[in-house]
C-alpha cells in the first residue's frame, strides 16, 4: 500500500528500512516520507512502530564497504514485523 503519495513510498518500503533499524527521522530523510504535505506522517510512523528494529538487517543496499551483505532481498516484503508475535515464535 502507498503510504506517502508525495513520494510513492510504500509501507513495504518504509518496513524494511525500519527493520535495518533505522528511526522515522532516518527513513523522512533517506525517503522523504511525510516531507511534502504530511498527511502520511501518522501512518508512516504506524508502520516504523509496528517493525522490529531490534533484529536489523546487515544491509539495505552495498557501499563502499566490500563486506556489507544484503539480506534485505532476502526478506519478504510486505510482512510488517509485529514484535508481540515475532518473540512468541522465538
Amino acid at each position: 500500500m502507498i503510504v506517502c503519495v508525495c513520494h510513492r513510498v510504500s509501507d513495504r518500503e518504509i518496513a524494511r528500512h525500519a527493520r535495518a533499524g533505522m528511526s522515522f527521522d532516518e527513513i523522512q530523510f533517506e525517503l522523504g516520507v511525510a516531507t511534502q504535505c504530511g498527511r502520511c506522517e501518522d501512518c508512516a510512523r504506524d508502520v516504523v512502530a509496528q517493525c522490529c528494529a531490534s533484529q536489523p538487517v546487515a544491509a539495505l543496499y552495498k557501499d563502499t564497504d566490500p563486506t556489507a551483505v544484503q539480506l534485505a532481498t532476502l526478506i519478504p516484503e510486505g510482512k510488517a514485523c509485529n514484535c508481540s508475535t515475532h518473540s512468541q515464535e522465538v
